[in-house]
């Protein structure tokens, strides 16, 4: 039998003007769903560490400074995956350029959505994170 291990997934709240930096996932588990960027902790790497890397990856945008924020834990039956997600936040000013669809066989692209309205389905992480914190703008 095989043995399925936890994986740890950190997800990357980029806020700008009060508004989410979402992308409709694709080609992977969670395909069709509304989700930050984000993607595997690396071997040495520490969230923060992570969070800048997979941002710049999947979006194009270099984040100065990245705040831990709080986790989730949450199994994919149908995939037989289970991930701890690591949230992290941080904050994007106007000046720094508009997110760039950089991975467009993983997302189908980005944009800044109100807090108060975010799209649906969302990816379950950010969902369940939702349920625990509240309105995600108390993490602003």
């Amino acid at each position: 039998m095989m043995s399925l291990m936890p994986k740890i997934g950190v997800g990357v709240l980029v806020f700008r003007e009060g508004k989410l930096l979402l992308g409709r996932r694709k080609g992977s588990h969670g395909a069709g769903f509304w989700s930050a960027p984000g993607g595997h902790l690396e071997f040495g790497e520490t969230p923060e560490q992570c969070a800048m890397r997979e941002t710049l990856e999947e979006t194009g945008l270099s984040l100065d400074v990245v705040q831990p924020g709080p986790w989730v834990n949450d199994i994919f039956t149908a995939e037989q995956k289970h991930y701890v997600t690591l949230f992290c936040i941080a904050e994007s000013k106007a000046g720094q350029g508009e997110p760039i669809n950089t991975e467009p066989e993983k997302c189908e692209g980005w944009g800044w959505y109100d807090c108060e309205q975010l799209p649906q389905p969302l990816f379950q992480p950010l969902e369940d994170l939702i349920e625990k914190v509240g309105n995600i703008k108390n993490l602003i």
